[in-house]
């Protein structure tokens, strides 16, 4: 089973998620590590990208470096069987959890301290330790597993001709 992680760059803990999720036979995303080269970094388009003011950034989004950090994670979400939301994190990893979640692959939050957020509440799951994240990512594939043999099983009954 295809799992994306999303965190923020800043988050050391991702790294951790993705090896274990690994370690456990899941086929993991890293977008620090993205297989083809470089992750993506806003300072790769522009040094003072922090000084942007809207119109700027707008305009941005249209570089080919953009194209194409953006390509590469968003062809993982399409992939992703499920995603995994390691907090703390920013708006991408939100944008991208509520992407996912919203196209009906399963979420689960790996919940830190923090802010409470009361649309998490949208989400599959919500772990409280990576241990949970594994056995919930575990039960996901289960139950993913049983429909895929129910439906094969039915397709190939008398009663569906």
């Amino acid at each position: 089973m295809k799992v994306y992680v999303a965190s923020s760059f800043r988050n050391d803990y991702q790294q951790i998620v993705v090896k274990r999720l690994r370690e456990t036979g899941f086929d993991v995303y890293d977008f620090k590590n993205p297989g083809h080269g470089k992750p993506f970094h806003w300072s790769d388009v522009d040094p003072n990208w922090r000084e942007w003011n809207h119109r700027q950034f707008a305009r941005s989004l249209e570089h080919p470096i953009v194209e194409k950090g953006f390509t590469s994670d968003f062809n993982a979400m399409l992939e992703a069987d499920i995603c995994v939301l390691v907090t703390p994190c920013g708006k991408s990893a939100h944008l991208e959890a509520g992407w996912m979640q919203g196209a009906g692959k399963p979420t689960i939050i790996l919940l830190t301290d923090g802010e409470p957020e009361l649309m998490y509440k949208v989400f599959e799951r919500i772990a409280h330790s990576l241990e949970e994240v594994v056995s919930f990512a575990k039960e996901i594939e289960n139950q993913r597993d049983n429909t895929t043999a129910n439906s094969t099983i039915y397709q190939n009954s008398p009663q569906a001709y």
